[in-house]
């Protein structure tokens, strides 16, 4: 059965002048639809290229990448941004957010680009707000929010477009250890409303809250494995 992401022999080379650099060497696999997956490797492994390009940031030097039926891999820039505003929902390390915009603002930009009314943006902006609990700092700039706070608005803003996939690159990074888990408990919940979550991490403590663990090394995947007891969030007091 073929999964809402599938990848077949996908391979990824960057050039410097006449010279080709090799950074994913055949990648094959397939995520199901509602499945928890964490990607794990050590630097220069080809996790953040394989991130990329799951997330249709980039292409594929050769091939196959269908992302819900769609091929993707051969696809031009603009049907590109479509596909990613549409079917992923991104959380980055660094946030990632407009500092002039409020937290309510911020989350609203994706309905901005497929034309949804103010109105409407609004409603579903705070809606998602509420989701992360986190409707009372509406009005807040970023530089008004903890990091925690920051990076809940940053998971509002990918959940806007009810995306299938939610690609966390690094979410907890930069957070303390306290806010990791409340962040940690958020993704989990995501997850558990039905969405497939990808998670790439190079923390073994944050990888074990996800079901399945994808690690690579020099390229292709080292290790591909259910996680039999996913650890579950208890958030220190």
């Amino acid at each position: 059965m073929q999964g809402i992401i599938h990848l077949e022999n996908i391979k990824k080379s960057y050039y410097l002048g006449k010279n080709e650099l090799p950074v994913l060497k055949g990648i094959s696999l397939d995520i199901y639809k509602n499945e928890y997956v964490a990607l794990m490797g050590p630097s220069g492994s080809g996790k953040s290229t394989l991130m990329n390009l799951l997330g249709c940031l980039d292409t594929p030097t050769g091939g196959k990448y269908i992302l819900n039926g769609n091929d993707v891999s051969r696809m031009p820039d603009n049907d590109l941004a479509e596909v990613r505003n549409k079917e992923i929902g991104f959380v980055f390390q660094q946030f990632n957010l407009l500092p002039r915009l409020t937290a309510a603002e911020n989350v609203a930009l994706p309905l901005v680009y497929c034309g949804v009314s103010k109105k409407e943006r609004t409603e579903r902006a705070m809606q998602a707000l509420k989701t992360v609990k986190l409707d009372d700092r509406s009005h807040h700039k970023p530089n008004e929010l903890s990091g925690g706070q920051a990076q809940r608005v940053a998971i509002a803003r990918a959940l806007i477009n009810n995306p299938s996939i939610i690609l966390a690159d690094e979410p907890t990074g930069n957070l303390d250890t306290k806010t990791s888990y409340e962040i940690m408990d958020i993704m989990g919940k995501i997850h558990a409303s039905g969405n497939t979550v990808i998670l790439v991490t190079h923390e073994e403590d944050i990888s074990m809250y996800a079901h399945r663990v994808i690690r690579l090394r020099d390229g292709v995947i080292e290790t591909d494995a259910k996680n039999a007891n996913p650890a579950q969030v208890s958030i220190p007091a």
